[in-house]
């Protein structure tokens, strides 16, 4: 079986988080279902930290908050055809204006300017592992 582990500073992991690609966000319910919604997804290779904006009343928010300060773990899927990438990791909670407002930055650069909601809150992923199977940026 192919080992789909990626190094994080891989050029196509770079390449891959440079197009606009939605996502799937996996959150755990308290009785341990999986709650799967689309996303948009930011990635930071040099800290190893995925962001997820979203409001502070959406169920995503909430699964992560109940699991307080020791995060819970999820895991993000994008699909480009026969192309992926899995980011799997820690999840936590941010609503500092500070955290908030880098997350809206991130996400404007890959997306769009984000609509204004006050009660915008981060879903913070530190990073375990990724995992994908990826085109050569050279040869895409």
């Amino acid at each position: 079986m192919a080992d789909h582990r990626l190094d994080p500073h891989d050029a196509r992991v770079a390449a891959f988080f440079g197009v606009r690609h939605l996502a799937t966000l996996t959150t755990l319910r308290r009785d341990g279902t999986p709650h799967v919604v689309p996303v948009g997804v930011t990635f930071d290779a040099d800290t190893g930290l995925a962001r997820v904006i979203t409001s502070g009343t959406s169920a995503k928010a909430r699964h992560v908050a109940a699991a307080g300060p020791e995060g819970t773990p999820v895991a993000v899927c994008q699909v480009d055809g026969r192309w992926w990438l899995t980011v799997e990791g820690r999840a936590v909670l941010r609503r500092d204006p500070e955290s908030v407002a880098e997350a809206e930055r991130r996400y404007a650069v890959r997306y769009r300017q984000p609509r204004p909601n006050p009660q915008r809150v981060v879903i913070e992923i530190a990073v375990t592992r990724l995992l994908g199977s990826l085109p050569d940026p050279a040869t895409a």
